[in-house]
């Protein structure tokens, strides 16, 4: 028998809490945190929030399976037919806007990440493997028509990965490097046009 659709109310609960335990997972972890923690940063009660999720491995598997999703999508709009130029230029905004928009789905990723994936790792040997095959499958062709420098597809993907996400990642360490007068918004834009600049030029063809 199929579970009946949940209410406006009852919808509206759920976002509460899963809201309220991407702060408590992304500021803790999923080990240091608790079902008491996301109730009480839920603003319910322990026994109401246990009505919505039953376990805090609930919880958690909501969050990274609609941040993982998120998390595809810029990838997942790289065209094969675009200017391969244009399209890592876009790749490399979509992915600063996600760490500029979403700073707390990047570290409680990164926390997940750095406990050995134990709730993710099917994903990631799976769909996100795959979607990676196939993006430096478009890469490599690129390559073959001389329409980019020759380059490793894979730590091409890695590298771009690693310089957007240290933007949400090691937001704290950039601001207070950067100081008053450069943390603001514009950090993310002058991020945008360093990166396109460094990537662009490695990957622009000898002569053109």
């Amino acid at each position: 028998m199929a579970a009946a659709p949940r209410t406006r109310i009852q919808n509206e609960k759920r976002e509460i809490i899963l809201d309220a335990a991407l702060d408590v997972f992304s500021a803790h972890g999923f080990r240091g945190s608790t079902i008491d923690q996301i109730a009480d940063a839920a603003g319910m009660s322990k026994p109401n929030l246990l009505y919505y999720f039953r376990r805090k491995e609930d919880i958690h598997e909501a969050l990274l399976s609609r941040l993982l999703e998120a998390w595809l999508a810029p990838l997942r709009a790289i065209e094969s037919t675009g200017d391969p130029l244009t399209e890592i230029r876009g790749y490399i905004r979509r992915k600063l806007e996600m760490s500029r928009d979403y700073p707390r789905e990047s570290r409680l990723f990164a926390n997940e990440m750095l406990q050995g994936a134990p709730r993710v790792m099917p994903m990631l040997e799976g769909e996100l493997r795959r979607l990676v095959d196939e993006k430096a499958a478009v890469i490599r062709s690129w390559i073959r028509a001389g329409r980019i420098a020759e380059t490793d597809p894979y730590h091409l993907i890695f590298s771009l990965w690693a310089t957007t996400q240290h933007y949400a990642d090691f937001d704290v360490q950039v601001r207070a490097v950067l100081g008053p007068e450069r943390g603001g918004d514009q950090r993310f834009e002058d991020a945008a046009r360093f990166l396109e600049q460094l990537f662009v030029g490695a990957l622009t063809p000898a002569g053109k």
